[in-house]
C-alpha cells in the first residue's frame, strides 16, 4: 500500500515510517525539515518537504497515497504561543484531511492524543471521573492542544459521513523510547506520588508504531477512536492502592485487567484493532528508575 507519513522526523512518525516499511509498504513521508541532497539509502522512504498548514503543499503530498497516517503536530502546548499551536495543528490536519477526501484516499490513520478529555494542561485543573480512562469518558479540554485534537477527532467524524475514506484515530499515553524512558519514567518508577495526569501511563513508541499499522491495514469501517497505552503502569505500582491513597474517592475505580494495570485502558485496541503491547518500562529500566545496562 502506499502510504504517506506526516510529521515523519518526529518521534512517532519515525518510527511508524520503519513499521511501515518493514511491513512492507512504500512510504512517502514528510515534514517541515529540509531534505538531504544525497542519493537516498536503499531502506530510505522518498520525503517531501512540506508545510501541511498551506492547502496546496498539503495536496501534493497526498496526491498519490493509499492510506495516510497523519502525525505532525507542534507535540504540546506549553513552548508556543496558544494560537500558533491550534492553528497549526488543527489546519494541518484539516488541509491533509480535505486531501484525502478529494483524491479518495481509503484510510486514515489520525494521531490524536490522550490529552483529548482536557484533565493534562488545564488550566483550571480537575481529575478524571473514573479510572482507567477509556474512550467514553466525558471530553472538556480547556487547551489550544486538546482543542485542537478533539476538534481533529470530529474532522474525522465529518470526513466519513461525507466520503468513503475510512478513520481511525489513535490517542497515544506518553510516549517513550530508549533514549527517554529514565529521564520521564524514573522518577515514577522510584516515586509513586509522580503520577501525573495519565495516572502512571505510557506507551513504548515501538508498540504504538506497531498500532499505526495494524490501523493502516485494518478495514474498520468509519471512525473509531482507540487509546494506546501499555497495560501495566510506570513502576508496576498497585494501581488501586495507589489512586486511593493519592486521589482518595476522588477518582471513581473501575475493574482493573491486572494489579499493575495503566492508568489507561487499551482494552478496545487489543478487541478491535488486535494489538497487543511487546514492551514494557521494564525492559529499559530497573526497579530503581536507572536505565539497565548491557
Amino acid at each position: 500500500m502506499r502510504v504517506v507519513v506526516t510529521g515523519a522526523h518526529g518521534k512517532v512518525g519515525r518510527a511508524a515510517v520503519s513499521a511501515l516499511l518493514a511491513a512492507g509498504h512504500e512510504v512517502t513521508a514528510s515534514d517541515l525539515t529540509r531534505p538531504v541532497w544525497e542519493r537516498r539509502e536503499p531502506d530510505q522512504p522518498r520525503y517531501v518537504q512540506a508545510d501541511l498548514t498551506d492547502v496546496g503543499q498539503a495536496f501534493a503530498v497526498v496526491r498519490e497515497a493509499e492510506a495516510v497516517v497523519h502525525a505532525a503536530a507542534i507535540p504540546d502546548p506549553m513552548a508556543n504561543a496558544p494560537h500558533v499551536v491550534f492553528q497549526n495543528n488543527l489546519m494541518a490536519t484539516f488541509n491533509v484531511l480535505e486531501a484525502a477526501v478529494r483524491f479518495g484516499v481509503s484510510r486514515f490513520v489520525n494521531i490524536s492524543s490522550e490529552t483529548v478529555p482536557g484533565f493534562f494542561f488545564a488550566e483550571r485543573p480537575f481529575l478524571p471521573d473514573y479510572a482507567p480512562v477509556d474512550e467514553e469518558h466525558p471530553i472538556r479540554p480547556q487547551d489550544p492542544y486538546a482543542l485542537a485534537k478533539h476538534f481533529g477527532e470530529q474532522l474525522m467524524d465529518a470526513a466519513v459521513r461525507r466520503s468513503d475514506l475510512r478513520c481511525i484515530s489513535l490517542r497515544p499515553s506518553w510516549v517513550q523510547h530508549e533514549g527517554n524512558y529514565e529521564r520521564n519514567l524514573g522518577p515514577q518508577v522510584r516515586d509513586s506520588s509522580e503520577a501525573g495526569a495519565g495516572l502512571w501511563s505510557y506507551i513504548d513508541v515501538y508498540d504504538l508504531a506497531d498500532a499505526i499499522v495494524l490501523a493502516t491495514e485494518s478495514d474498520l469501517p468509519g471512525h473509531e477512536v482507540f487509546y494506546i497505552a501499555s497495560p501495566d503502569n510506570a513502576g508496576g505500582h498497585d494501581f488501586a492502592a495507589m489512586l486511593r491513597r493519592y486521589f482518595g474517592d476522588r477518582i471513581e475505580l473501575r475493574p482493573l485487567a491486572r494489579p499493575d494495570a495503566s492508568g489507561i485502558s487499551c482494552a478496545k485496541a487489543h478487541r478491535l484493532l488486535g494489538w497487543t503491547p511487546k514492551r514494557s518500562w521494564r525492559d529499559y529500566l530497573d526497579e530503581n528508575g536507572r536505565t539497565r545496562q548491557g
